[in-house]
């Protein structure tokens, strides 16, 4: 492989396989060190429904790990949204439960959102699910923060690693709504359905003890780190109203117009965690796409700190 090989070759080639020592893809070149040992890329004629799976030894996770990517069928630099799954689940839950890329694609046609990279990552395979934190021995924070976005621009060069938006379902909402108050500069928006709002909640769906749930002083719920953070991206979440954690996501809710963070939101009929059906999967995948959308939303879902 040479340094002037092309993204799509890399993708297409034999085995479609690169190593570390290789370069990632920038602007369907071959332009930098990767940050990975070994990345495993799809062949391009046997995707089904333009999915795309990679496979990248994670230097933050310390083995393996897999992604699915995709993008819709148009040309130029896209932003890029960031899809986290639930407990028991894996990478390919937004897609084959959600049908995640079907829902871009008629936002898309209808003019709703403008064209976008999704990407999905696994939790870091950890127990029943590994709450999207660092461990002894991995870091799963850092694997979704540093690493996944880097993932989807050597699978779909056309992403735009800057616009980084981040949702999730359930503990994946756990994971979006603590990262994005945690690393605010990293990200543009970021949406929670159905979460969980903090670390000892995992607790209601995990045989592993909370006490493997390990966090830094303030950031074991998601009320902390929102308060904490000076500066807060596009947020929203949901919770239906029969949802097991829509208490939880009231109490939040309130926290945050008490800490003086400007608050608006929404309770939905619409099934519980993901764990109901696929058609709540698909609703939850429609709330998630369009929070990239922020004009459209900011009036009843954006949260700002007040001023003063």
């Amino acid at each position: 492989m040479t340094r002037a090989a092309s993204c799509r070759s890399l993708a297409g080639s034999k085995h479609g396989t690169f190593g570390g020592n290789d370069r990632s893809c920038h602007g369907g070149f071959v332009s930098r060190p990767l940050p990975f040992r070994t990345v495993e890329l799809s062949d391009p004629a046997l995707e089904l429904d333009g999915l795309r799976q990679v496979t990248v030894h994670s230097a933050a996770l310390q083995r393996r790990a897999d992604v699915t990517v995709y993008a819709p069928s148009a040309s130029g630099r896209m932003p890029l949204v960031v899809l986290l799954h639930g407990v028991y689940g894996s990478h390919w839950a937004w897609t084959l439960r959600g049908g995640a890329h079907r829902v871009l694609e008629g936002l898309v046609a209808a003019g709703r959102v403008r064209p976008m990279v999704l990407v999905m990552p696994a939790d870091g395979l950890w127990g029943s699910g590994s709450g999207y934190l660092p461990r002894a021995g991995e870091n799963a924070e850092q694997w979704i923060v540093d690493e996944v976005p880097l993932v989807a621009g050597i699978a779909l060069p056309q992403v735009e690693i800057s616009q980084v938006c981040i949702a999730g379902l359930s503990m994946g909402g756990f994971g979006a709504l603590r990262l994005a108050g945690k690393y605010p500069h990293r990200y543009a928006a970021a949406a929670g359905m159905s979460s969980i709002t903090h670390r000892d909640d995992m607790s209601l769906f995990v045989p592993e003890s909370i006490d493997h749930y390990a966090v830094a002083p303030g950031e074991a719920g998601v009320a902390d780190v929102l308060r904490a953070a000076e500066e807060l991206p596009r947020i929203r979440f949901d919770c239906g109203r029969d949802d097991a954690l829509i208490d939880a996501n009231r109490r939040l809710h309130g926290e945050l117009v008490a800490a003086g963070i400007g608050t608006s939101t929404t309770s939905s009929t619409a099934g519980t965690t993901g764990r109901t059906g696929h058609s709540t999967w698909r609703t939850r995948c429609n709330s998630s796409i369009t929070v990239p959308e922020a004009p459209r939303f900011a009036r009843t879902f954006q949260w700002r700190r007040a001023p003063g």
